[in-house]
């Protein structure tokens, strides 16, 4: 497929040899398995609602600007993960000239959010296909109950050994000390034959090579990369990667 790019030899030494055949499989979840923006969507609109505000596509808009740039301060390490999610409606709010307790609206949009469990296209198929042939994870920087509740009512819950939650571990995507948690409860983990799938060049793609493993970047808008870190990979559709894992196993007999 002309959407799968493999971009190993451009990427370092240790790649430049024979392909290697991958056994453990990190899956982020935001908008690489599940539908986000339309969970957002949903949960953004019941909230305006219980506000009594109705919905406008700029102040969806505003919003997620406002909340894509806490999110990547956290990724930074800037600010906490709560200051994130318990100041963001507050300041969103404040825009709108309406004062509202962010606490209380976070906890009203957690459980809206829980009820997006929209699958991208091909994710299950996907999941389900490769289960029986991987040792598959969640790695997934959010909240752990709206990321267990979404994936357990999309019925993927089930494929996965064990879900990794940055609220949990205490870190988050891309840091090493989040990919470290994780390899400390992964049995017989091998850094060598470990790829981690995601959508997100800072967290997912920056976080692999922090951890020192491959990478495959699920680019379906086909952005342009906008960091100067190299994906292994590069796909456009889901059901490619079946194609980079099944050429995988060839080439390792």
């Amino acid at each position: 497929m002309q959407g799968l790019l493999n971009n190993k030899e451009e990427t370092t030494s240790k790649n430049a040899g024979s392909v290697k055949c991958y056994q453990t499989l990190l899956f982020d979840v935001d908008d690489t398995l599940l539908d986000f923006t339309a969970a957002e969507d949903h949960a953004f609109r019941l909230l305006l609602q219980e506000q009594g505000v109705s919905y406008r596509d700029e102040w969806k808009q505003q919003y997620q600007e406002l909340n894509k740039g806490l999110w990547k301060a956290f990724e930074e390490g800037k600010i906490t993960r709560d200051e994130v999610v318990n100041t963001r409606f507050t300041l969103f709010f404040d825009t709108l000239g309406i004062k509202v307790d962010g606490v209380l609206l976070q906890q009203s949009y957690r459980d809206y959010l829980g009820e997006g469990n929209q699958l991208l296209d091909g994710a299950f198929d996907l999941i389900q296909r490769i289960s029986n042939r991987f040792d598959l994870y969640i790695v997934t920087n959010g909240i752990s109950k709206i990321q267990e509740k979404r994936l357990k009512s999309s019925g993927l819950y089930p494929f996965f050994k064990a879900v990794f939650v940055s609220e949990e571990t205490g870190y988050q995507k891309p840091m090493k000390e989040f990919f470290d948690y994780c390899f400390e409860r992964i049995p017989q983990i091998n850094k060598e034959t470990t790829l981690i799938i995601g959508d997100s060049l800072s967290a997912d793609i920056q976080g692999g090579c922090n951890a020192g493993i491959d990478t495959c970047w699920f680019n379906p808008l086909k952005k342009k990369k906008e960091l100067e870190v190299q994906p292994t990979y590069e796909i456009a559709k889901l059901e490619e990667l079946l194609v980079l894992l099944d050429q995988e196993k060839q080439s390792n007999p």
